[in-house]
């Protein structure tokens, strides 16, 4: 697979939006897309062309029981959303603790509360792509 693997963070108002570098190894946090404002699917389809997209990764709150809830479902809907849009195939990913991994992370960074609120969602995205990417280089490389 060629091309740089998308991570969508989805939340109620805005989802977070995660970019890897071009060989897949490190997700850096990109930007969020305000759903109240914004046309989910038209940033999408702009973003997987200007960013040479080839596989959009969303996280799937998962509970801790393993158990799928009304959040997952709304995140299982996110990713059709996006595999319509964009023509690109979507992979979940468990995203459990990484709005709470992000906040502790720009807390430590010293990020005033209003950025962190601005900021929290695209560095959770970061965080489950990131998860995302070494999960699938660990696969490569035991394989």
């Amino acid at each position: 697979m060629t091309g740089r693997i998308l991570g969508l963070d989805p939340g109620e108002r805005r989802v977070g939006v995660a970019l890897s570098d071009p060989t897949g190894t490190i997700a850096s946090p990109h930007q969020y897309i305000d759903r109240r404002t914004q046309s989910l699917e038209d940033e999408l389809r702009e973003l997987c062309v200007v960013e040479e997209i080839s596989l959009i990764v969303v996280g799937l709150p998962i509970n801790l029981d393993g158990s799928e809830g009304a959040s997952a479902g709304k995140a299982r809907a996110i990713g059709e959303i996006a595999a319509e849009a964009t023509g690109l195939t979507v992979e979940f990913q468990d995203e459990r603790f990484t709005s709470h991994t992000a906040e502790t992370a720009l807390i430590s960074g010293g990020v005033k509360r209003k950025k962190r609120k601005e900021k929290r969602d695209q560095v959770a995205a970061a965080v489950m792509l990131q998860a995302y990417l070494d999960k699938r280089g660990n696969e490569r490389r035991i394989s």
